[in-house]
């Protein structure tokens, strides 16, 4: 094998020494036994997970406790995201986050609604004075809950550098809290040999193998012999495990051997939000959009930059050029140090490398890359893809939409960025352009919204991968209110609509009372918008009007009117 070694991240490296040393002084952020639902560096949709998510007993409106001295730097509420959430800053130079929280400590929860109604909306993101929120470690400041993006109670918890704002492995700094003698656990390995160089078992597609286990966890040896020749990436499937946990969480090391010599290395320490989406990159993408699988590559392509991989020698590739047995092994290590190890023969076998096919469409990595035909273009930034590939599209007729129905490729291929993609009207004939979008057609057969403006006879709009069927519809229905309950408005002391759209999705919202703002509250996960009766803002013994507007992705408004007595 040709060797070539990658340049490690040194100044990392002493960073990450630096606050292992300054980490000794924070604490957990609540006071219940600690329990983890998900660890730092877990693989998610389109990024790593950037904290610790702590369990809390199923329940929301638990304590939720200052990890440091500090002050509030930011305050942050979302019906989506982190719902409720704060950070502090500290004087060590770092800042901890705490999100999905149910409820502010008093203090802050009057200021925030002082700031909701002084710029009228809902969501916002606050920057206190420095002086305005100091807290001492271990002060409380907030209840957990469930807020914004989240799948269950919970307090998910970060720790960043305040600098940078990069994101670190809180365990770095609290993982004395907790104890774990559980090694992590293999599932799978894939092998992806390169196209035109490499075959595993006479094809030049991905072999994924997923491995068994005996009764008491072991992993088994792989179920089927791999022979190889030629230029070949590998990965794999694994998970960590916690004492007293079912759950499942991110491996945070991985080391590949070949012939006892370290090839590929990776640790999830800490990434760049910049960055979080190479891990469509750092996983292989396809597998986990048709799959829903996540198997990790041993590799590294060239538009990947994230900054997680240590030694790796030819980019992780494994030149097969001898007939005799590669002895590898995986290393799988968790944050305390417990490692699995899973040896496993690649056979190196002469077989026929198939040649790369002529391709009409190439699109290169670090270029400008355009498709351009009559009634569809697709045009991709330099350095969006993560490797080179053959660009294919095709289109069938539509009497459904207002368009083709357009198959951007026939798989999936991830973009660090973004893409504009345009779609020729039909027939441009119509009067409400502004309500045209497009949309993209799932394998069922229904549609979602992505949105896009009129440009030119067609839609224009911003994909962030490929793989899907694209067309062009529209939506003329205006979101729906209905309200619920209003004989109990009064009595319950709060004002509940249900907001619905079919088609686009609301965007926007804004309730008024007497012509003056109202401030509803609303959460990603339910339809229902809530609004609290405020004794300092709404005079008692009065008819009121209210008045609820609501917008969609395509711009269709709605109005709902109602009179009240309070």
């Amino acid at each position: 094998m040709k060797l070539k070694i990658n340049k490690h991240c040194f100044a990392i490296f002493l960073s990450l020494i630096t606050l292992s040393i300054q980490s000794q002084s924070f604490i957990s952020p609540l006071k219940i036994a600690p329990a983890l639902s998900a660890n730092f560096g877990e693989l998610r949709n389109n990024h790593f997970h950037s904290g610790l998510d702590f369990k809390t007993q199923q329940t929301v409106n638990k304590p939720v406790f200052a990890a440091e001295d500090g002050y509030i730097s930011r305050i942050g509420v979302s019906p989506g995201g982190f719902g409720l959430s704060l950070y502090i800053d500290h004087p060590s130079g770092f800042t901890t986050v705490y999100g999905h929280l149910n409820r502010f400590s008093p203090e802050i929860a009057e200021y925030v609604i002082e700031q909701q109604y002084l710029k009228e909306s809902y969501q916002v993101t606050l920057f206190p004075d420095k002086g305005r929120f100091a807290v001492k470690k271990g002060e409380q400041i907030a209840l957990s809950g469930n807020s914004g993006g989240s799948g269950g109670p919970h307090l998910h918890f970060e720790i960043r550098e305040t600098k940078t704002q990069d994101p670190l492995d809180p365990l770095l700094f609290i993982g004395k809290i907790l104890q774990d003698t559980r090694k992590p656990e293999i599932r799978g390995i894939a092998f992806y040999p390169v196209k035109g160089k490499g075959v595993v078992n006479n094809t030049s597609d991905p072999s994924h193998i997923y491995i068994s286990h005996t009764k008491t966890g072991e992993a088994l040896p792989l179920s089927k012999q791999i022979e190889a020749w030629g230029l070949i990436g590998i990965g794999v499937k694994a998970y960590d495990r916690m004492n007293g946990q079912n759950n499942i969480y991110g491996v945070k090391q991985i080391r590949l051997f070949v012939d006892s010599m370290l090839i590929y290395s990776s640790k999830i320490d800490r990434f760049s939000f910049e960055k979080t989406r190479m891990i469509n990159s750092f996983v292989d993408f396809e597998e986990w959009r048709l799959r829903n699988s996540f198997f990790m590559k041993s590799y590294i392509e060239p538009g990947n930059n994230l900054p997680v991989y240590n030694k790796v020698i030819n980019q992780g590739y494994i030149d097969i050029d001898q007939e005799r047995n590669y002895m590898m092994r995986y290393e799988l290590e968790d944050y305390y140090g417990n490692v699995l190890t899973y040896p496993f023969v690649v056979k190196g076998k002469k077989q026929n490398i198939k040649p790369i096919l002529p391709c009409k469409n190439y699109m290169a990595w670090n270029l400008d890359n355009s498709f351009v035909d009559y009634d569809f273009t697709l045009r991709i930034p330099a350095r969006n893809l993560y490797s080179d590939f053959c660009f294919v599209h095709t289109s069938t007729p539509s009497t459904t939409y207002y368009s083709a129905i357009h198959h951007v490729h026939p798989s999936p291929v991830p973009l660090d960025d973004q893409a504009r993609l345009w779609i020729k009207l039909n027939a441009d004939t119509l009067d409400r352009r502004e309500n045209l979008g497009i949309v993209e057609i799932k394998k069922t057969g229904k549609s979602s919204w992505i949105g896009g403006d009129y440009k030119n006879g067609g839609v224009e709009v911003s994909v962030k991968e490929l793989g899907g069927k694209f067309a062009i519809d529209i939506d003329t229905v205006a979101p729906k209110t209905v309200p619920l309950q209003p004989e109990k408005w009064v009595s319950s002391g709060k004002i509940r609509l249900q907001l619905s759209d079919d088609k686009s999705g609301i965007t926007s919202f804004r309730g008024e009372i007497d012509g003056k703002y109202a401030l509803f509250t609303h959460d990603i996960k339910s339809p229902v918008y809530t609004y609290y009766f405020d004794e300092n803002r709404l005079d008692r013994n009065k008819e009121h009007i209210l008045v609820f507007r609501a917008e969609d992705g395509a711009k269709n408004i709605s109005e709902y009117r109602y009179t009240f007595s309070y």
